[in-house]
């Protein structure tokens, strides 16, 4: 699974309903709440569904040398995409930045499943990226213009629900998809089920919008849309570089540092890069999070077919404690009486998830059991969530008013950096180790795995987890 996005800073200032009638899905809002919500739902599954699928992808196209890439150009492109829809909502409203986001994460989805092509692949997983980041914060903003305040818990509730479901079916879908009719079905299916929650909620949003009061027409903030299209560059020429490990790669790689590092500093707090006290520690374990858990995350299924041979299915299963733990784990960190234990929990979420992935990596050893993973990552999804929670509740108690949006979108951005470093680290790590070799696995056959190469890409991560954790204490202000 992956985190859902905060509200941007660019749409904090957008007008809001007052209508107090009805509930979510009362007469008023039921289209729009049923819409929305599977717009959620669909790119949930879809989000749980390739980590089941890439395995066979890659294999078929020759090209386990750019898995990771797959995964963190995703994240690259979003990085960029929720700087943007943050502004265009700013602008015009919601509507077009959510249908032309939903319009290119569909075409993305078509281009990965007809990529004839590793590369072409990684494309349509970028334009997937591209779209997702449009599409999440408008979802945002139509929950924050649509809705009176009573309602909006309801909704994020409901938000939170929709990634319930994918991660328990998902991984079961995909996997009998991938091996009865063919993993490109996992991709080129889903713009089919995009149709209806557009048909739904098509009507009601625009009716919505109408009664809405008309907005400033803010212009854009090209400092901040230059600063995420630089960090997008610059993460790009960087996992490029990586991918190709060899002198001519230190151009880009150079050309890649000297981009993001400045976008970095101007789109993150001041002091997030060294730990600084309060907010800029905040900020930072956010992007640790992410990126440690689901780079290691992304190469369980890989792990799992090429070197104990589980079928897609059973491989895309191991994750599913993952999401249903971290459910979990979200619900333990807002119980009555967490708040006074709220930096424990952080640090406690961190060791949980060092912990986790440590323990996935025990199945490289033949004598170890493979359920082991899914027993390990159900511990990671807990501490995932008492973590992720609490640091944005966290963020929120440390930001001032006028502060709070402009927070909020540095807690996302250090979500996507966190994913794009951490996922291109691992990508580095596994080609340089020989990972880019394995061969490809059909029906459940074990192919020539490398064990090192997973192994070190576990440990790395498992190790960044327990940095998050001894820098946890820092989440509080100096005296």
């Amino acid at each position: 699974m992956t985190t859902a996005s905060p509200v941007s800073a660019d749409t904090a200032s957008v007008p809001i309903s007052t209508d107090p009638g009805g509930g979510v899905m009362g007469d008023r809002f039921r289209a729009l709440t049923l819409g929305i919500v599977s717009v959620v739902l669909v790119i949930a599954f879809e989000a749980t569904a390739v980590n089941t699928a890439m395995p066979v992808a890659a294999g078929e196209l020759d090209g386990f040398g750019l898995y990771a890439f797959a995964f963190s150009g995703y994240f690259t492109t979003t990085l960029f995409a929720l700087v943007v829809s943050g502004q265009w909502c700013d602008r015009s409203g919601p509507l077009r930045p959510l249908f032309t986001g939903i319009a290119v994460f569909g075409a993305g989805l078509l281009v990965a499943g007809a990529a004839p092509g590793m590369w072409i692949f990684v494309g349509g997983r970028a334009l997937q990226g591209l779209g997702g980041g449009l599409v999440i914060v408008a979802l945002y903003v139509v929950v924050g213009r649509a809705y009176p305040e009573r309602l909006r818990p309801s909704v994020f509730a409901a938000f939170s629900a929709a990634w319930v479901l994918p991660s328990i079916v998902g991984p079961l879908v995909a996997g009998a998809v991938t091996q009865h009719i063919g993993w490109r079905w996992v991709f080129l299916a889903v713009p089919v089920l995009i149709l209806l929650p557009l048909a739904v909620m098509g009507p009601a949003l625009r009716r919505s919008e109408r009664e809405q009061p008309l907005l400033g027409g803010a212009a854009f903030d090209r400092r901040r849309t230059g600063l995420a299209a630089m960090a997008a560059v610059g993460a790009g020429l960087l996992q490029y570089a990586g991918q190709r490990l060899d002198l001519p790669g230190l151009l880009p790689a150079a050309v890649g540092a000297a981009l993001l590092l400045p976008a970095v500093l101007g789109l993150l707090p001041a002091g997030t890069l060294r730990a600084g006290r309060g907010l800029p520690t905040v900020i930072l374990l956010r992007g640790v999070a992410a990126g440690a858990f689901f780079a290691a995350e992304a190469f369980i299924p890989l792990m799992m077919r090429t070197e104990r041979g589980l079928s897609p299915t059973l491989a895309g299963l191991t994750l599913t404690s993952g999401g249903l733990s971290w459910a979990l784990g979200s619900w333990i960190q807002g119980r009555p009486g967490a708040e006074r234990h709220r930096t424990l929990m952080i640090r406690g979420g961190f060791v949980l998830t060092a912990v986790a992935i440590a323990g996935a990596a025990l199945v490289l050893v033949p004598a170890v059991p493979a359920w082991v993973a899914a027993v390990a990552w159900g511990v990671g999804g807990i501490g995932m969530g008492l973590a992720v929670a609490s640091i944005s509740v966290l963020m929120m108690k440390l930001s001032t008013p006028e502060d709070a949006g402009a927070n909020s979108a540095s807690l996302q951005v250090s979500d996507a950096l966190g994913n794009v470093l951490l996922m291109g680290l691992a990508g580095v790590l596994f080609g340089a180790l020989g990972g880019g070799s394995v061969a490809a696995v059909h029906d459940g056959a074990a192919g020539a795995g490398s064990t090192g190469a997973f192994a070190v890409i576990f440990g790395v991560m498992a190790g960044v987890a327990l940095l998050g954790a001894l820098v946890s204490g820092r989440v509080r202000k100096a005296a």
